[in-house]
């Protein structure tokens, strides 16, 4: 048996933990903190992403720090749902089950994550205008295994601090993600999770990638406002 299975012998779990995992992700903190804190709202402003480094331009002050905090917890507790929602899953397929239980609890880990990254990219109830996915994504990366955070995040880091794009180190995070989840795990089912997950990050940033090689995307700067493309 491998995790492919699980679609047939636990559909109903699987389903849950992707409606309880999208709709944490659909608790976008730029979103949230401008309509109802701000009385604003960030996507009619600078680039009009629904993402933090829009909101830091945009409104700046210590509510930064808020959407951080709400975007990093959200994917925390969406990846802690799968965790959760696997703990009794071998029991479940009658103790005979192949799958090894920590695949089998990584594979719900990738599966809340992902879409825990579809609710904070496209929130039901927020006109499915969201963010791009990188604070989200980057600590479901964490989530996963710490090799796949140290590929994803010190390439993020790196990329950005000499380019001051920060786009092109999402791009890399993105890019990454799922070959660092092959090189950890090397599980076809998992690969195709982490592609679908890190296909999402770069598709969402595919107008700053453009914008990169024509040499007009924007730099990242603490000390002014810029226009332009935003990562997040």
């Amino acid at each position: 048996m491998d995790l492919f299975s699980l679609f047939q012998d636990q559909p109903v779990r699987l389903i849950l933990a992707a409606v309880i995992a999208y709709f944490l992700g659909c608790s976008n903190g730029a979103v949230i903190i401008s309509k109802y804190i701000l009385r604003d709202d960030v996507r009619k402003h600078g680039s009009g992403n629904a993402g933090l480094t829009n909101f830091h331009r945009t409104f700046g002050g210590g509510l930064t720090l808020v959407v951080i905090l709400i975007d990093v917890v959200k994917a925390i507790l969406a990846v802690t749902v799968g965790i959760l929602l696997a703990g009794d899953l071998f029991a479940g397929l009658g103790g005979s089950s192949a799958i090894d239980p920590a695949l089998g609890v990584t594979f719900y880990k990738y599966w809340s994550g992902l879409f825990c990254l579809l609710g904070h990219m496209f929130p039901c109830m927020f006109g499915f205008k969201g963010g791009k996915g990188i604070l989200s994504g980057g600590t479901i990366a964490i989530m996963m295994d710490w090799r796949i955070a140290l590929v994803v995040w010190g390439g993020f880091i790196i990329l950005a601090a000499i380019t001051k794009w920060v786009s092109l180190g999402s791009i890399w995070a993105g890019a990454s993600f799922p070959f660092a989840t092959w090189f950890v795990y090397q599980n076809p089912a998992l690969l195709i999770l982490g592609a679908f997950t890190g296909g999402l990050v770069v598709w969402k940033h595919r107008g700053n990638l453009v914008r990169i090689l024509k040499g007009t995307e924007s730099k990242f700067s603490l000390h002014h406002k810029m226009n332009g493309g935003t990562s997040k």
